[in-house]
């Protein structure tokens, strides 16, 4: 254990600076009585001060500085928050101990299993428990200390029946263990349904069999337009007062107040965004991650988590239930499923064809009189004009905007900012500047004067149609029809009616028809299949396969029809509904380049000097291996959808490295990783961004 001693200056603890002094340990007079020594662990980020610091507790602060509430420090001449994580009679520092400058709460906010938790994560990530636990305990409120009830959770639930689960091979099986305290772990291949029997309907059946035993529920989903949809079908299911919602969209108060409910455990059910996978559920005996592959999980802060992982490690911790649930599958869950820790759960091909709509490749047959490249091919108009009458018809778009890339029209040299060298668009007609005036997708700086810097040319012409042009397209080929928008420069829509109408969406922003599609156009495949990602596969299948199942079954007429190549691999996929298939392959194929999963992979990257310095200090395990350093490529933009439009900006003059390891050596490599972090941050070298297993490794290559 590490003291806090009162002689700290300079920015750095004289105690980490000088041997330990052989006298017996003190602390200041008018100490607690009873356990006078706390351990706290810092909010401080510093690698080199993850660890627990004692601290003497006052007389005062005797009954308030209990484990886990909010203490204010002196560290190094500064005033810092932390959790006090024991109470102790002695410390193994021989110095003076300096008191807790005050106890901020004595509301014990972070619970000792959320400790455990946040330290594996740490470990995991090659990061410190610091970052882990500023996502896990959201700022104080007040009032909600005193205004949020104490008491005892409601009664345990009646055993529920299989319902939807009855449709999945294992299905009812899993419910069952999960009602009887077990510990299953499914990877759960999703099938489109109706209210009560949709995704939303089915883990709310599986949260009731874990109330039902008396333990709690833990539900992540992606975004707040999830939560929705689940929170209503747990409402539906549970009934009031049984479960909360935990994420950022409702605000710091009502986050809050849920996360003082859970802690006290008044309720034991959540849903919630990536966050809430370290929410402090009591008894818990059960955690579900709905959509794995969907980047929202993935953390954008430091220590860059993966709510899958986060939760796998819980599950593994608190010997719960653990589901992996989704329409597609990704090469992650497969791996589960190869390593054996998780079963299938999936629906007989009959059923799968009874549930899902009719899929097919335009232009496959070759004889489109508007010929196998046409973007919009008769097949697609004919499509759309004979669903209409039946209901809504959604066409899912891949690019955000009007026109988001453009070329010279002499040579059709792709349009940059002469700025920031990034690509220039043209906006929306009704938009400022209209159509005429190119903006830079990076800088956003408009380009009035543009010239090829090539041939000197001035016009330019599409690369690239995004959903605002594709609308304008639709709406003209089919006078008097109904064009609605959701997602890019157009609000995201949550439902949309049962009358005829066109919805243009880009990924991920498709609403939810009353009583479904009665067909989908899934228009330029290509542009997600041609990112420069490792999953670009994987993420077109999952794009698609949602899209999907917002269409009415195939007995009710419904249809999709895909643009694209045929014979693509994951077009293929869609064509048969075979996301296990899909996913069987992509994992055998990064097993064969040693790339996550089946590797471990972790990227460092920053300023040259902390890169190097980081490296000169690692101690790689057996068979770990370094590639680079080199310097680091700014990332072209790739904006699919509002949740992946990045720039490249910000990267100049830094430079990544990339340390490889086998699976097995994974905790090995981060550990590695960890110390060498310490000991640089400890000699004050400029630190360097550290992501393991990142979502795509080869970015910047």
């Amino acid at each position: 254990m590490g003291g806090a001693g009162e002689e700290a200056t300079g920015g750095q603890l004289s105690l980490l600076r000088s041997a330990p002094r052989a006298r017996a340990p003190r602390t200041p007079e008018g100490a607690a009585a009873v356990d006078p020594v706390a351990g706290v662990v810092l909010d401080v980020p510093l690698p080199h001060l993850d660890r627990v610091f004692d601290y003497a507790v006052p007389a005062s602060a005797a009954t308030t500085a209990v484990v886990g509430a909010r203490v204010r420090v002196r560290l190094a001449g500064q005033d810092v928050e932390g959790f006090v994580v024991e109470r102790r009679a002695t410390s193994e520092h021989t110095g003076a101990l300096v008191p807790l400058r005050r106890v901020v709460s004595p509301e014990p906010v972070l619970d000792p299993a959320v400790l455990a938790l946040a330290r594996a994560v740490a470990r995991r990530c090659a990061g410190t428990t610091a970052d882990v636990l500023r996502l896990a305990v959201p700022p104080r409120r007040a009032v909600v200390e005193t205004e949020e009830r104490a008491g005892p959770p409601l009664g345990p639930l009646p055993r529920p029946e299989p319902g939807p689960w009855s449709a999945y091979a294992g299905g009812a099986a899993l419910l069952a263990r999960v009602a009887d305290g077990g510990a299953p772990r499914a990877v759960w291949t999703a099938l489109p349904g109706g209210p009560g029997e949709d995704w939303a309907g089915a883990l709310a059946v599986l949260a009731a069999a874990a109330l039902a035993a008396g333990r709690g529920a833990l539900l992540v989903v992606p975004d707040a337009r999830d939560v929705a949809r689940l929170d209503a079908a747990m409402t539906a299911v549970l009934g009031a007062g049984r479960h909360v919602r935990l994420t950022a969209e409702d605000g710091p108060t009502a986050r809050y107040r849920a996360f003082v409910a859970l802690r006290r455990g008044r309720v034991r059910a959540v849903v919630g965004t990536r966050a809430a996978a370290l929410a402090p559920v009591q008894e818990l005996g059960l955690v579900v991650c709905w959509d794995d592959g969907d980047e929202l999980h993935a953390e954008p802060r430091a220590p860059y988590c993966h709510a899958r992982d986060v939760l796998v490690e819980r599950a593994e911790q608190a010997g719960a239930a653990a589901v992996l649930g989704s329409p597609a599958r990704s090469a992650q869950a497969q791996q589960l499923l190869a390593q054996g820790w998780a079963r299938p759960v999936v629906a007989a091909r009959e059923l799968v064809r009874v549930r899902t709509p009719r899929v097919a490749v335009a232009g496959d047959d070759g004889r489109d009189p508007a010929g196998p490249g046409a973007r919009l091919p008769s097949s697609a108009l004919r499509l759309v004009r004979e669903s209409l009458p039946a209901g809504p018809v959604l066409v899912q778009v891949p690019r955000a905007g009007y026109l988001p890339a453009t070329a010279c029209q002499r040579c059709r040299h792709p349009a940059r900012c002469g700025r920031c060298g990034g690509p220039l668009a043209l906006p929306q007609p009704d938009e400022p500047g209209g159509a005429s005036t190119p903006v830079c997708r990076w800088c956003a700086t408009g380009a009035p004067a543009w010239a090829c810097g090539h041939c000197g040319g001035r016009a330019l012409r599409s690369l690239v149609v995004g959903s605002g042009r594709t609308a304008e397209e639709l709406g003209r080929a089919l006078p008097g029809a109904t064009v609605r928008r959701s997602g890019g420069s157009a609000e995201v829509l949550a439902q949309v009616p049962a009358g005829p109408a066109l919805v243009v969406a880009t990924p991920g922003a498709e609403p939810v028809a009353e009583g479904g599609y009665s067909a989908a156009l899934l228009l330029d495949t290509w542009a997600l299949l041609s990112r420069a990602e490792l999953r670009s596969a994987e993420e077109a299948l999952r794009r698609w396969l949602q899209a999907a199942c917002l269409v009415r079954p195939a007995e009710q007429g419904g249809r999709v029809l895909a643009v694209g190549e045929a014979g693509l691999a994951p077009l293929q996929a869609l064509v048969r509904w075979d996301p296990g298939g899909h996913a069987e392959r992509e994992l055998a194929e990064r097993a064969g380049l040693d790339l996550p999963p089946a590797a471990v992979v972790v990227r460092v990257s920053g300023a040259p000097a902390g890169v190097r310095a980081l490296l000169a200090a690692l101690a790689l395990p057996p068979g770990a291996g370094v590639l680079g350093p080199a310097p680091l490529a700014e990332r072209a933009w790739v904006g699919t959808s509002p949740r992946s439009a990045r720039a490249g900006s910000g990267t100049q003059g830094q430079e990544q490295a990339l340390l490889r390891a086998p699976r097995g050596a994974a905790l090995a490599l981060a550990d590695a990783v960890r110390a060498a972090r310490a000991a640089t941050s400890a000699r004050k070298e400029p630190p360097v961004r550290v992501q393991v297993d990142p979502l795509d490794p080869l970015d910047g290559w």
